[in-house]
């Protein structure tokens, strides 16, 4: 997958950055690069958030392919914690479970439980395991931000995208072998 950046002087696009994804393996993202010249512009972010977009199309959770190097780490670490509790305060007064959160975020549950683990938002209270936001983390999460507002987010009204096991199934259905 190539994202491309239109050049507003009409002089075409160039290729910013790229990411490809193991068909086989739960990695919804196997290799990720955004050139120097584009790096710290937010492009790197959108390229994982597209991975668990499509991921999220395909009907199953995703993961990087690791080890991750350390920007990989802080980078998906950032998406993580963002997309995490954006679901878990939409979620408040609710009951909910791992299962239910990635489900909803196409992140695997071992990635919810250790980012969730590393933001003590994991507290066990009579033998069971609950997710609890802690206060100034909820705050500074819900504080109004520059850098959250400028961010590349993907339009999913805007992406189209047919699994390849879907395309099979249609293609089948419609005789096409």
């Amino acid at each position: 997958y190539v994202l491309c950046e239109i050049d507003p002087e009409g002089a075409g696009c160039r290729m910013v950055g790229y990411f490809s994804k193991e068909k086989v393996h739960c990695f919804n993202l196997a290799c990720i690069l955004t050139l120097p010249p584009y790096q710290r512009k937010g492009y790197g972010k959108f390229l994982i958030e597209l991975s668990y977009e499509l991921s999220k199309k395909e009907g199953k959770p995703g993961t990087p392919e690791r080890p991750l190097s350390d920007l990989g780490r802080v980078s998906y670490f950032s998406y993580w914690k963002e997309s995490l509790l954006r679901e878990i305060i939409k979620r408040e007064g609710e009951t909910y479970s791992i299962k239910n959160i990635s489900a909803a975020t196409a992140i695997k549950s071992d990635d919810i439980v250790h980012t969730l683990q590393a933001l003590n938002c994991i507290h066990h209270v009579d033998n069971r395991s609950i997710i609890k936001v802690p206060p100034k983390l909820r705050e500074e999460f819900l504080q109004p931000s520059t850098d959250k507002e400028k961010r590349l987010h993907v339009d999913v009204h805007k992406l189209h995208y047919f699994p390849p096991s879907a395309s099979k199934k249609s293609d089948r259905s419609e005789g096409k072998d």
